[in-house]
């Protein structure tokens, strides 16, 4: 059996993953993990906010909060799952193909975030609130 780095794989076998690799991957899952547990008392916050309203205008401006808080905490999730995936691939074509889709998936997600305050300030011009 081969067992040269440079030799060609067999199929079926993965490479085992370095500590080092393991280590990065534990490091950024953690900060992850703790960048979306600090969104979410914001968005229960907000959503909170939602049912304490007195105009059609905060609805919309606690509504656009909620949505842009759970944008940006799944986007973090998808980038940090990506971003393990990416360092878990250990070469294996296919898992760094998934993992960068994983990721360009989290990016697509920040910009959709980005984008929903204005895709709410056209609500508002369309409700005729503002």
């Amino acid at each position: 059996m081969p067992t040269h780095p440079s030799s060609p794989r067999l199929p079926g076998r993965r490479r085992s993953v370095g500590r080092g690799r393991l280590a990065g991957a534990v490091c950024l899952w953690s900060a992850g993990v703790a960048v979306s547990a600090l969104t979410v008392p914001g968005i229960a916050e907000a959503g909170t906010r939602l049912a304490e309203v007195a105009s059609l205008e905060e609805v919309i401006t606690n509504l656009r909060d909620v949505i842009v808080g759970l944008l940006v905490g799944l986007a973090t999730l998808f980038a940090t799952i990506g971003g393990v995936r990416y360092i878990l691939a250990g070469g294996d074509p296919s898992e760094v193909e998934a993992a960068k889709r994983t990721l360009r998936y989290a990016a697509i997600g920040y910009g959709v975030a980005m984008l929903a305050p204005l895709l709410v300030g056209i609500l508002q011009r369309i409700v005729g609130v503002k």
